[in-house]
Protein backbone atom coordinates (compact mmCIF):
# COMPACT_ATOMS: atom_id res chain seq x y z
CA UNK A 1 0.00 0.00 0.00
CA UNK A 2 2.84 2.74 0.91
CA UNK A 3 4.27 1.69 -2.52
CA UNK A 4 0.95 2.71 -4.19
CA UNK A 5 1.10 5.77 -2.32
CA UNK A 6 4.58 6.69 -3.32
CA UNK A 7 3.73 6.25 -7.03
CA UNK A 8 3.14 9.55 -9.50
CA UNK A 9 0.82 7.12 -11.66
CA UNK A 10 -1.97 6.70 -8.84
CA UNK A 11 -1.86 10.24 -8.07
CA UNK A 12 -2.10 11.15 -11.67
CA UNK A 13 -4.96 8.38 -12.30
CA UNK A 14 -6.67 10.14 -8.67
CA UNK A 15 -6.22 13.60 -10.17
CA UNK A 16 -7.53 12.22 -13.50
CA UNK A 17 -10.83 10.76 -12.23
CA UNK A 18 -11.71 14.08 -9.78
CA UNK A 19 -11.34 16.71 -13.01
CA UNK A 20 -13.41 14.42 -14.38
CA UNK A 21 -15.93 14.40 -11.79
CA UNK A 22 -14.95 18.17 -11.58
CA UNK A 23 -15.95 18.80 -14.89
CA UNK A 24 -19.70 17.24 -14.65
CA UNK A 25 -20.09 18.73 -11.07
CA UNK A 26 -19.09 22.00 -12.18
CA UNK A 27 -21.60 21.93 -15.25
CA UNK A 28 -24.15 20.77 -12.85
CA UNK A 29 -23.90 23.89 -10.62
CA UNK A 30 -23.07 26.70 -13.01
CA UNK A 31 -26.28 26.29 -14.21
CA UNK A 32 -28.17 29.13 -13.45
CA UNK A 33 -25.31 30.87 -11.76
CA UNK A 34 -23.03 33.57 -13.15
CA UNK A 35 -19.62 31.33 -14.11
CA UNK A 36 -17.13 34.22 -11.97
CA UNK A 37 -19.39 33.37 -8.82
CA UNK A 38 -19.08 29.75 -9.05
CA UNK A 39 -15.69 29.76 -9.86
CA UNK A 40 -15.52 31.75 -6.97
CA UNK A 41 -17.33 29.68 -4.42
CA UNK A 42 -15.06 26.68 -6.31
CA UNK A 43 -11.98 28.25 -4.82
CA UNK A 44 -12.94 28.75 -1.10
CA UNK A 45 -14.19 25.43 -1.03
CA UNK A 46 -10.71 24.46 -2.00
CA UNK A 47 -9.09 26.84 0.33
CA UNK A 48 -10.66 25.43 3.35
CA UNK A 49 -10.14 22.24 2.16
CA UNK A 50 -6.45 22.48 1.51
CA UNK A 51 -6.47 24.43 4.90
CA UNK A 52 -7.76 21.79 6.79
CA UNK A 53 -5.41 19.18 5.49
CA UNK A 54 -2.19 21.44 6.39
CA UNK A 55 -3.50 21.99 9.61
CA UNK A 56 -4.81 18.27 10.47
CA UNK A 57 -0.94 17.09 9.05
CA UNK A 58 0.79 19.34 10.94
CA UNK A 59 2.30 20.99 7.57
CA UNK A 60 0.91 24.83 8.22
CA UNK A 61 4.33 25.43 9.64
CA UNK A 62 5.76 24.54 6.36
CA UNK A 63 4.25 27.90 4.92
CA UNK A 64 6.92 30.16 6.52
CA UNK A 65 9.55 28.20 5.18
CA UNK A 66 8.59 28.97 1.85
CA UNK A 67 12.04 30.41 -0.12
CA UNK A 68 11.47 33.68 -2.23
CA UNK A 69 11.71 32.48 -5.31
CA UNK A 70 9.27 29.30 -4.80
CA UNK A 71 7.17 31.59 -3.48
CA UNK A 72 6.66 33.75 -6.61
CA UNK A 73 6.20 31.03 -8.44
CA UNK A 74 3.47 29.83 -6.58
CA UNK A 75 2.10 32.91 -6.50
CA UNK A 76 2.14 33.09 -10.37
CA UNK A 77 1.15 29.84 -10.53
CA UNK A 78 -2.14 30.48 -8.78
CA UNK A 79 -2.67 33.26 -10.76
CA UNK A 80 -2.74 30.80 -14.19
CA UNK A 81 -5.02 28.89 -12.04
CA UNK A 82 -7.57 31.27 -11.24
CA UNK A 83 -7.34 32.47 -14.72
CA UNK A 84 -7.61 28.63 -16.18
CA UNK A 85 -10.22 28.27 -13.96
CA UNK A 86 -12.45 31.48 -14.48
CA UNK A 87 -12.14 30.70 -18.71
CA UNK A 88 -13.10 26.85 -17.35
CA UNK A 89 -16.20 27.78 -16.29
CA UNK A 90 -17.17 30.02 -18.63
CA UNK A 91 -16.44 27.72 -21.06
CA UNK A 92 -18.90 25.09 -19.20
CA UNK A 93 -21.73 27.68 -19.09
CA UNK A 94 -21.31 28.13 -22.75
CA UNK A 95 -20.35 24.91 -23.86
CA UNK A 96 -21.19 20.69 -23.08
CA UNK A 97 -19.03 19.18 -20.61
CA UNK A 98 -18.29 16.22 -22.91
CA UNK A 99 -16.67 19.31 -25.46
CA UNK A 100 -14.92 21.59 -23.11
CA UNK A 101 -13.63 19.42 -20.90
CA UNK A 102 -11.28 17.76 -24.16
CA UNK A 103 -10.33 21.14 -25.21
CA UNK A 104 -9.32 22.09 -21.61
CA UNK A 105 -6.95 18.78 -21.54
CA UNK A 106 -4.82 20.47 -24.72
CA UNK A 107 -3.38 21.45 -21.57
CA UNK A 108 -1.73 18.31 -21.86
CA UNK A 109 -0.02 19.01 -25.33
CA UNK A 110 1.15 22.57 -24.22
CA UNK A 111 2.56 21.16 -20.65
CA UNK A 112 4.70 18.84 -22.83
CA UNK A 113 6.07 21.69 -25.28
CA UNK A 114 6.63 24.37 -22.87
CA UNK A 115 8.50 21.13 -20.52
CA UNK A 116 10.65 20.33 -23.33
CA UNK A 117 11.42 23.69 -24.09
CA UNK A 118 11.69 25.38 -21.26
CA UNK A 119 12.33 22.90 -18.50
CA UNK A 120 14.68 20.55 -20.83
CA UNK A 121 12.36 17.89 -20.17
CA UNK A 122 12.71 15.45 -22.66
CA UNK A 123 10.07 12.76 -24.51
CA UNK A 124 10.44 10.23 -26.85
CA UNK A 125 9.71 9.60 -30.04
CA UNK A 126 6.54 7.35 -28.81
CA UNK A 127 5.63 9.81 -25.83
CA UNK A 128 5.23 12.56 -28.88
CA UNK A 129 2.84 10.17 -30.73
CA UNK A 130 1.37 9.93 -27.74
CA UNK A 131 1.09 13.90 -27.35
CA UNK A 132 -0.27 14.33 -31.12
CA UNK A 133 -3.15 11.75 -30.56
CA UNK A 134 -3.78 13.30 -27.68
CA UNK A 135 -4.32 16.40 -29.74
CA UNK A 136 -6.46 14.90 -32.26
CA UNK A 137 -8.41 13.35 -30.00
CA UNK A 138 -9.50 16.56 -28.77
CA UNK A 139 -9.72 18.12 -31.57
CA UNK A 140 -12.18 15.07 -32.92
CA UNK A 141 -14.37 15.23 -29.35
CA UNK A 142 -14.84 19.06 -29.61
CA UNK A 143 -15.54 18.85 -33.20
CA UNK A 144 -19.72 19.07 -33.80
CA UNK A 145 -20.28 18.00 -36.98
Amino acid sequence: MNQLLQSWRFWALLSAGFAALTAILAKVGVTGVNSDVATFVRTVVILCLTAAILVASGQAQGLAGIPGRSAWFLVLSGLATGASWLCYFRALALGDAARVAPIDKLSVVLVAILGTTLLGETLSLSNWIGVALIAAGAVLVAYQG
